[in-house]
């Protein structure tokens, strides 16, 4: 089940995100940060495999940045559920409510670009993204010397999700 994120669910947000932080997979949030944009984030609860615990099993942001523009950020899904199709199912969710929005273009920065592109984002130049967009990148401590890939998706590929 997808669903908003609540309050009670930061700490295992912040928990998950910074599991692959430290794996180098993606890129850490703050606790503050978590509830500053607490409104940004879906969450897929499912019963863990081993234990028939109903739990957070992945989480996703979906970021308004600028006019017709929004980000896709902190993708994660907990590794008892990887290759289950939750990750895919958030990109939707988050592309169905960006498209409620009447916003056509949704960006990510990624170390895993080929999921994405499994999902109808295509490779794009960082340079084509507005400046507003790197606002968070100055205070990462990778910047300036970023790794990560920049893809789009368009409304015109929705149908093919």
């Amino acid at each position: 089940m997808i669903r908003n994120a609540r309050m009670e669910d930061i700490k295992t947000i912040y928990d998950l995100l910074n599991h692959y932080s430290d794996k180098g997979l993606l890129l850490g949030r703050s606790l503050s940060s978590l509830y500053d944009q607490l409104r940004d984030f879906k969450v897929c609860e499912e019963k863990h495999p081993e234990t028939g615990i109903v739990q957070v099993a992945g989480v996703c942001a979906l970021h308004v940045c600028w006019e017709n523009l929004a980000e896709i950020r902190s993708l994660a899904v907990h590794e008892a559920f990887h290759e289950t199709g939750i990750g895919t199912k958030l990109i939707k969710a988050c592309l169905h409510e960006a498209e409620e929005f009447g916003i056509t273009r949704v960006f990510t920065l990624t170390y895993q670009p080929g999921f994405f592109q499994k999902n109808f984002f295509r490779p794009i130049n960082k340079n084509e993204l507005p400046h507003k967009v790197w606002s968070d990148c100055i205070n990462c401590p990778k910047f300036p010397d970023c790794n990560e890939e920049a893809l789009i998706w368009e409304k015109s590929n929705y149908a093919k999700l």
